[in-house]
């Protein structure tokens, strides 16, 4: 392996550049229009354009891809998450094409991308599972018999996909027929395949993920867990690592678990074996993520191990250098995912340009970006900004930083996530550890975002205001920077600045 193509953009095109610059490999960046000043674009050593803004007409266009590839002599090629990063077909053209896929062979890929198909895979490994059925549910009959055998609440689920697509939750039998069409269709306009199953809802579920790293010789391990209940629309917000909830015991045996997943599917390359924790401490299995996870960077600063490097050695060919008992838990680490959502109005997204962009620097801080100050935040692709993450020797340690964190970040021109994750790390239920999946339903009300702001955010607001009206004098007839000018002085005004 000489040269890598990344094919994805932001923050993880970023951070898998500069890895592999470290390896000494040359690197080749691609880019949509809108991206055409991205921070990817400036760090790799080669940078192609691959079409307009919207990601079916660059990102997704898995042919150029390939063709870029061949034609730039890059012999290998990394997807990141999201876009192409779990798609078989894809993976399988790569390969066809002579180029190394940083990522799992494309059968794994396809028996985990179906949760029907990856029940039936690891339930003959030991793997729990939630009680429920291992096969597709057509006939409201049949739903009804397993919905009584398993006990109310149930959960209809799709088999493809996930965010929450296709999911019910069903609390009494008369819902059940209605419920199942509604998934159904869901299912099928989200993923192209209407297929659902149910098993037992689990209330009161935590959400905990063990990293898995396997390489082509049969050596397979686990990076301990990640905590990731706290989220919104089933999209994770915070995540942390170890988890307050585990103890050694109940750690030892989900890891276990998680490797047996791996042998159960061939598992090659660094993935996620995601689990349900239930009120009682019985674990069961979720699903597996067959690609690098955002929140792969609290695994990396409690183990010591660059994650984008073990992939590029297995890719390679290369045999793990560690085995499970080299492995240790080293100190606490936490990440925030900063988005451009509005958390005071139902996370909705919002767009405009990044006026300050100024990020916290420190001990134990690290931060993976897309972005820097000055640049459009478009309506094309996910609205995470970037990824904050510290690590510190405890817990306690940890909150205090991000918290600090946090209020050394400024961000000014559009709303974010910041305020909303510094809620939940003050929060007593976060403090203590006793919380779930539905801690923002529960605990989370918009009202309680309402403050004064930081010494730092009113110096940066003092400060644009002041640019702002030099600029207005400079250019008193351009409706572009009367618009501009508009803009931000309603944001400051709406946060009482």
């Amino acid at each position: 392996m000489k040269k890598l193509l990344v094919a994805n953009r932001g923050e993880i095109a970023l951070r898998i550049l500069r890895t592999a610059r470290r390896m000494g490999l040359a690197t080749v960046a691609v880019y949509s229009e809108a991206d055409a000043q991205a921070p990817h674009v400036r760090y790799a050593d080669e940078a192609y354009c691959i079409g307009p803004p919207p990601a079916r007409d660059s990102y997704l266009r898995g042919e150029a891809l390939i063709e870029l590839c061949q034609r730039v002599g890059a012999d290998a090629l990394h997807p990141g998450y999201g876009f192409l990063s779990e798609n078989a077909a894809f993976c399988r053209a790569v390969t066809a094409a002579g180029i190394t896929f940083v990522g799992p062979p494309p059968e794994a890929m396809e028996l985990m991308g179906s949760k029907i198909a990856s029940k039936q895979a690891v339930k003959g490994y030991g793997v729990p599972l939630v009680p429920g059925v291992d096969h597709a549910i057509a006939d409201p009959d049949e739903a009804l018999r397993v919905a009584r055998e398993v006990g109310l609440p149930v959960l209809i689920k799709a088999s493809a996909g996930g965010g929450g697509k296709g999911m019910r939750v069903v609390e009494r039998e008369a819902d059940l027929p209605e419920q199942m069409q509604l998934a159904v269709s869901e299912a099928l306009n989200a993923f192209g395949d209407g297929s659902v199953f149910i098993e037992r809802y689990v209330s009161q579920p935590r959400h905990i993920e063990i990293q898995v790293l396997a390489d082509g010789h049969g050596n397979v391990v686990h990076l301990f867990e990640r905590e990731c209940s706290i989220q919104r629309r089933h999209q994770k917000v915070i995540e942390e690592a170890p988890s307050a909830l585990l103890t050694p015991e109940l750690r030892e045996r989900m890891g276990a678990a998680a490797v047996n997943v791996c042998r159960a599917c061939g598992y090659v390359n660094a993935g996620t074996v995601e689990f349900l924790v239930d009120a009682q401490g019985q674990f069961y299995f979720l699903e597996m993520n067959t690609r690098l996870q955002v929140e792969h960077p609290v695994t990396e600063l409690i183990t010591g191990l660059d994650l984008v490097e073990q992939q590029l050695r297995v890719a390679q060919g290369e045999a793990l250098a560690f085995g499970q008992q080299d492995l240790q838990i080293r100190g606490h680490a936490i990440e925030i995912r900063v988005s451009a959502e509005d958390p005071r109005n139902n996370f909705l997204p919002d767009t405009g340009t990044l006026h300050v962009y100024r990020p916290p620097q420190g001990e134990g801080i690290r931060l993976d970006s897309g972005y820097t100050e000055g640049m459009e935040v478009s309506v094309y692709y996910d609205p995470m900004l970037a990824k904050l993450i510290v690590h510190a020797p405890t817990r306690a340690a940890a909150i205090r930083r991000m918290i600090e964190a946090i209020d050394d970040f400024v961000i000014v021109g559009l709303e974010t996530t910041l305020p909303f994750c510094r809620y939940v790390l003050e929060h007593p239920a976060f403090v203590s550890g006793q919380f779930d999946t539905g801690f923002v339903k529960e605990h989370f009300r918009p009202e309680a975002l309402d403050r004064e702001p930081t010494e730092a955010e009113a110096a940066a607001a003092a400060l644009l205001g002041a640019a702002i009206w030099q600029d207005a004098v400079e250019h008193a007839g351009d409706p572009q920077r009367i618009a501009e000018r508009r803009n931000i002085t309603a944001w400051e005004l709406r946060h009482g600045w």
